[in-house]
């Protein structure tokens, strides 16, 4: 049994996911489900979800498209048919039509594409299919919410009897309207309508000889309106039967609603099965925006995160045009708690964030931005103390209020929890309360429970690099400037860079010497030893670069020769033909001398061409006679020979260009690098730094130099001459 405390889901700032997944449904109801989506309570239940939300997002790569899933909320006209006598509006009839056809749809659809969204098929499945309810409302209400006249022949013959007193009404109307204005009764405007009744504008002197009821007059009193006799006559009529027509659809709206009652839980079905998809939607539309895919989920506890982002720092930096830095983590059998340290703004919150709200979005069905090779398990417990968390409503200070939380922890924690600390420890005495932490630690280790803390207390540190399933970590810092890498690195434990990060904001260099004076020579010289390390494993970083780049050229130089090596063979090989050719002339042209000799001494004409011809034909022994199909492939070959040899020429042409600009932009480099020789007063500043100073002293290889507001010492290999200093006079 999966069960995640509500505490855990604020801490890790669940909900707002839960309001950007809100954003992005398309009915009210779907809204209010997203924003109380909270973790499944059983595995089968998260992976179902998940699958959901997988087959969603697959779908918008699909030709078979899933369709509209739109619907008004029928809530109230729910509630009206669980009352006896109520009678739904016309309007409501229509909106449970449109619900129950959109269902409809999404069964259909699902049940036939069953083998591509097995998942969404097994979400609809269980609802029954019917067009009952939207043929019988279809039958009696039309498109445009009126109820047809072919509802019911009493309907009918009463809606042509209207049809035909209307009629009645407007020719007895016109009768009165021609005749009393051709005796001059009217007024120029002729006719009004008062109260929605046609009427004759009668001057007032010829109001008694006109026959009809008088419905008002003008604000001048100049004009009657008045109704003609006849006209009266029809339009009793026609409330006849206007309210005989009432009547009738009353009769028929309320056996319509009756019909509809016994569908009240499919209708519940049906609402609650779109406001489903609404959400399975929303959260696929979130996953394409995060870019969230479905890692790895295995039996095994194991949690390995690869490229993992924030998804609300990634998505607000995205709306930004900024970069999100991914962090990789790994937790397993065989390290099952990792100890990030280092200094504070480095990203260790924001990791240790990372993996919780990653985590409890899984298993809510949320699809999470890692990369596909990432893998991960299930837990039954996520526990959370992250941030300051003081409770004014309870009068407790920071520290009681944690202690409370690692009350809880202890009595929570077992081999399927994930519990994960941010500034483990802290809020009492750091000796007395890392003595404590040290111990919570050990009981979480000996229960074989997984976890995450930061902390920067030194027996954490320790205790993490002396247990087999424990590893220490840090997030990397640029030595040189302090800058965060926003990158975690596994195996050892980081410095807080305490001194240092003072000395870069500032303060004097004399205040931080007697503060290191105050401060245990034994944990200094393991902060400095952890600093070291950090600063040793950056310069072999670079050394790793370095070797990589000079592998590269190894590589690029072995191609340029392996290419040489082959065009020099192709010469040898063309010289040898070429001398192979040379020898046989020189040969036949012996031949040839040889007979014209032996021709000039005799004579002979016919042993002469007879000695001609026998040579000819011993060389045309040697020769194949060729096809055209034979001559044509020999051409081509030939005419590829020569494109290759082009391809060639041109790619050592742009390796030359290459080789070259590499060699300039090298000998650049080396220029820079050779430093003129530093004297005091020069303005200096660290390679790749941007402060200036200027050295107040030289000793012993090492320059004191002058920021303005703090001084520090540098050895000279690490300064580059800004501006020398001017010579004396």
């Amino acid at each position: 049994m999966i069960k995640i405390a509500a505490k855990t889901l604020l801490d890790l700032e669940f909900p707002t996911v839960c309001k950007q997944i809100s954003e992005m449904c398309i009915t009210q109801m779907g809204i209010d489900k997203a924003l109380e989506i909270v973790p499944y309570t059983t595995p089968k239940e998260a992976l179902f979800g998940l699958h959901q939300t997988n087959e969603y997002l697959d779908s918008y790569n699909q030709e078979s498209r899933i369709p509209n899933h739109g619907f008004d909320s029928i809530n109230k006209e729910i509630r009206m048919l669980g009352i006896e006598e109520a009678v739904l509006e016309l309007g409501s009839f229509r909106k449970i039509s449109s619900l129950a056809e959109t269902a409809n749809t999404q069964i259909r659809f699902f049940n036939k594409f069953q083998e591509l969204y097995p998942s969404l098929f097994e979400t609809t499945e269980p609802i029954e299919y019917t067009k009952a309810i939207t043929e019988k409302i279809d039958e009696i209400i039309s498109k445009y919410g009126e109820v047809k006249d072919e509802a019911t022949p009493l309907l009918l013959n009463a809606r042509r009897s209207m049809n035909a007193v209307k009629g009645k009404i407007n020719t007895s109307f016109g009768s009165a309207l021609t005749t009393y204005n051709g005796y001059g009764y009217l007024d120029e405007i002729k006719e009004s309508v008062v109260e929605n009744v046609r009427v004759l504008a009668v001057k007032a002197m010829y109001r008694k000889k006109v026959k009809g009821g008088i419905l008002g007059n003008s604000k001048t009193g100049s004009i009657v309106y008045i109704q003609p006799e006849a006209t009266m006559n029809h339009t009793r009529e026609l409330n006849n039967l206007e309210y005989e027509e009432k009547e009738e659809i009353n009769r028929i709206l309320k056996a319509l609603t009756n019909f509809l009652k016994p569908y009240k839980e499919l209708l519940l079905e049906y609402q609650d099965l779109l406001s489903e998809i609404d959400v399975i939607s929303a959260k696929a539309k979130y996953a394409r925006e995060i870019n969230g895919i479905l890692p790895k989920i295995t039996k095994e506890r194991e949690l390995s995160l690869k490229d993992a982002y924030h998804p609300l720092l990634y998505r607000n930096n995205k709306q930004r045009g900024e970069k999100t830095f991914p962090q990789s983590i790994g937790l397993s059998s065989d390290n099952r708690i990792i100890v990030i340290s280092g200094p504070n703004a480095g990203g260790k919150s924001i990791t240790l964030k990372t993996v919780g709200l990653l985590q409890v979005m899984l298993q809510s069905g949320v699809l999470i931005p890692v990369h596909e090779y990432s893998r991960m398990c299930l837990f039954n417990k996520i526990l959370t103390d992250i941030g300051d968390n003081q409770s004014i409503e309870n009068h407790l200070s920071t520290y009681s209020y944690r202690l409370k939380n690692m009350n809880s922890f202890l009595k929570k924690c077992d081999n399927k929890t994930l519990f994960l600390i941010d500034e483990f420890g802290t809020g009492s005495d750091p000796e007395l309360g890392g003595a404590l932490a040290e111990t919570f630690l050990e009981v979480f280790y000996e229960r074989e429970s997984f976890g995450i803390l930061t902390t920067h207390y030194t027996n954490l540190k320790m205790l993490a690099n002396e247990l087999p399933n424990m590893t220490n970590a840090n997030m990397m810092f640029d030595s040189r400037t302090l800058e965060p890498i926003y990158k975690l690195q596994l195996g050892e434990a980081g410095s807080s860079f305490t001194f240092e990060v003072a000395q870069k904001n500032g303060i004097p260099y004399s205040l931080i010497n007697r503060s290191k004076k105050k401060v245990e020579r034994g944990k200094i010289r393991f902060d400095k030893s952890i600093a070291d390390l950090q600063k040793e494993r950056s310069k072999l970083k670079k050394t790793t670069d370095s070797l990589k780049n000079q592998e590269i050229v190894t590589a690029q130089q072995k191609d340029k020769l392996e290419e040489t090596n082959a065009k020099i063979q192709q010469k040898l090989e063309s010289y040898q033909e070429l001398y192979d050719s040379n020898q046989r002339l020189i040969y036949l042209g012996q031949k040839i001398n040889d007979i014209s000799e032996k021709y000039f001494n005799n004579k002979q004409k016919k042993e002469l061409i007879g000695e001609f011809i026998k040579i000819v034909e011993i060389e045309n022994s040697k020769r194949t006679k060729e096809t055209a199909k034979q001559v044509k492939i020999k051409k081509a070959k030939e005419k590829k020979v020569v494109q290759e040899a082009e391809k060639k020429v041109e790619v050592i042409r742009q390796r030359k260009k290459e080789e070259k600009k590499k060699i300039e932009t090298q000998q650049i480099k080396e220029a820079n690098k050779t430093k003129a020789l530093l004297k005091v007063g020069d303005r200096v500043r660290m390679e790749d730094g941007k402060a200036v100073g200027s050295i107040d002293n030289i000793e012993k290889g090492k320059a004191t130099v002058n920021y303005g507001i703090f001084t520090t010492s540098v050895s000279l290999d690490q300064l580059e001459l800004v501006q020398a200093a001017k010579k004396k006079k």
